[in-house]
Order: structure tokens, then sequence, then C-alpha cells
């Protein structure tokens, strides 16, 4: 009879290289992101320095899976979007946007695992930005990046929540001096910053509504 044995290191050794092994399935999930927020992400200085402070406290982020598993479920299809209210314009290095306070949209279509694990998968892609969930709430949730057409997406979850972007044109540069100003707000694998002709949400859960249209305040792309 042959014997297997580990010594103490060696099974350390395994135990981390099975923990790795998990991270790296986990992380092997792919799909579509859209962002869009109450201030301009592609702008001239003068314009974002006329918006810090005033706005950009509110966004509202969407991601559709394609393929992959969050904590060994399957998610292929689904979709998960929140809406976040900020304590102050996000992405300003002077000031401090935290605690946010957000509200989780997960895919209705979605068993009671899967929408555990949509909310999951959320709050971690959205660190410190959802890390003060107020509610989980389920809706019909659809989020749309069409093929070949740049920078164009829509977001719709229930009746309350919708954003819809296009790309952005030469009418779209106003001063000249445009640029990426803000970041995404969570990690993507690539992204566009894009118009945002609508971006509204009324629910109840964050005690503050909006209904913003045809700003440069939204960024399209996959993670």
């Amino acid at each position: 009879m042959t014997r297997i044995s580990f010594s103490l290191g060696g099974l350390t050794t395994l135990v981390a290289l099975a923990s790795l092994l998990s991270v790296s399935a986990q992380a092997k999930i792919t799909g579509e992101y859209v962002e869009s927020r109450s201030t301009d992400v592609y702008t001239g200085q003068c314009f974002a320095n006329g918006e810090v402070g005033l706005t950009g406290d509110e966004a509202i982020i969407a991601w559709h899976i394609r393929s992959g598993r969050w904590e060994g479920v399957k998610l292929d299809g689904f979709s998960v979007v929140a809406a976040v209210k900020a304590n102050a314009t996000l992405g300003d290095p002077y000031a401090d946007p935290y605690p946010a306070k957000s509200v989780v949209i997960v895919d209705e279509r979605a068993n009671p695992q899967e929408r555990a694990a949509l909310a999951a998968f959320a709050k971690h892609m959205g660190g410190k930005l959802l890390a003060n969930v107020a509610n989980i709430v389920t809706a019909p949730v659809e989020v749309q990046v069409q093929p070949g057409h740049h920078g164009s997406a829509s977001v719709k979850a229930g009746d309350f929540l919708t954003v819809q972007t296009r790309g952005i044109s030469d009418n779209d540069h106003l001063c000249g001096n445009e640029s990426t100003f803000y970041q995404p707000l969570t990690q993507v694998s690539h992204a566009m910053p894009a118009v945002a002709m609508t971006d509204s949400y009324s629910g109840r859960s964050l005690g503050r509504t909006w209904m913003l249209h045809d700003k440069r305040s939204a960024f399209v792309g996959s993670f």
C-alpha cells in the first residue's frame, strides 16, 4: 500500500494554491459594463471645476455577465445594477465621498442562489462604493451594449431606473480641450466615455431621485 504524507509546510503550500485557484476561478467572469454619473466624465478642466462639489455625487453602474461563475454559481446571461448616492463628487481627489449609500438591483430571472451571487459580485466589484447597501431588490433588469456602435448602450431596471447612452461626436466638444477627466468607478478591462442621453433613478431606497439628459457622463465598456 502506498502512503502519501505531507509536511506542514507542504500542506500550507497546497492550501495557498487551492485558495489562488479559487480566486482565479472567480475572476474568470466577463461581460459588458455601463456607468453613468451626475457629472461630466469627458470634459475640459474648466467645465469639471465648475461641477466639482456641486454635482457628481450620484451614479448608476451596471454589469451584464456574458459568462462566468461567482462563488461557484454560474451567472451567464444575468445582469445586476447599482444606484449610488455619495457624500461628495465621486472621483474628486480633494473630497471624501464615503460612506456612499447604494441600492443593488438583481435580475428577477435569477433563483435565490443566483441572486445572492449577483449581489456578492456587484459588492466585490463596487468595493467602497457599494460597502453600504441600503437595499437589495429584484426587478426585470436589461443591460444592452450595441456591438459596432461605440458608446451605445441601454440599462433598464424595473420602472425606476433607466440609462441610455450614445457615442461622443464632434458636436460634443464644447471647449476643444476635452479629455477623460474622471476614470470609471470600478475595475474594467476596457471603457470609453459616452454621452448619457438619459440617466434617471426614481426608487425609494436612497432618499434621492434624479433625471438627467445629454451629459458626457457615461462609460461603456467590458470587464
